[in-house]
C-alpha cells in the first residue's frame, strides 16, 4: 500500500496512459494522416480511418472504467450512508450530485455524518471544500 493519503496527494494520475498510449496513438493519425496525402489509396484511407478509430476506442475505454467506477462508489457510500447515518438524512444523501458523493466517500465513519449534514444544509458544496473539511482522511487506494 502507498503512503498515507491526504487531500494533497490523493489525486491518481495515469500518466502512462494518457501520456504513452495517448501520445502514441495520436501520433499514428499524424503519421496515417501523412501517408494518406502523400499516397492516396484505398488502404492510406483506410489506415487512416483505423488510427482515428483506435484512438476513439482507447478513450471509450478509459470512459467507461470511469462511469463503472462512479456506480461502485456511488453504490458504496449508499451503503455507507445507510450503516451511518438516520434513516431520513441517509434518504436525502444519497440523492446529493455524484461529485459530492465522490467527495464525501474520503471521510471517516465518525466525521461522515457531521460533513453529510453540512453538505445537506448548503453550507459547503464544492467538492474541493468538501475534501478540505476532512480531517480524518480515508484512502482510497483501488481506483481504476
Amino acid at each position: 500500500m502507498a503512503e498515507t493519503q491526504n487531500y494533497a496527494n490523493h489525486v491518481r494520475r495515469t500518466p502512462m496512459y494518457y501520456n504513452l498510449a495517448g501520445g502514441v496513438l495520436f501520433l499514428n493519425i499524424l503519421w496515417s494522416g501523412y501517408r494518406l496525402i502523400g499516397n492516396m489509396s484505398v488502404d492510406s484511407v483506410l489506415y487512416f480511418f483505423v488510427s482515428i478509430a483506435l484512438l476513439v476506442a482507447a478513450f471509450a475505454a478509459r470512459t467507461q472504467t470511469l462511469t463503472v467506477q462512479n456506480r461502485v462508489i456511488r453504490l458504496e457510500e449508499r451503503l455507507r450512508y445507510q450503516a451511518l447515518l438516520p434513516a431520513e438524512v441517509a434518504a436525502r444523501a444519497v440523492n446529493l450530485p455524484l461529485n459530492q458523493i465522490v467527495a464525501l466517500r474520503f471521510a471517516s465513519d465518525s466525521e461522515l455524518p457531521a460533513l453529510v449534514q453540512q453538505v445537506l444544509a448548503g453550507q459547503v458544496s464544492d467538492p474541493k471544500d468538501i475534501k478540505q473539511k476532512v480531517t480524518s482522511w480515508q484512502g482510497d487506494f483501488l481506483r481504476a
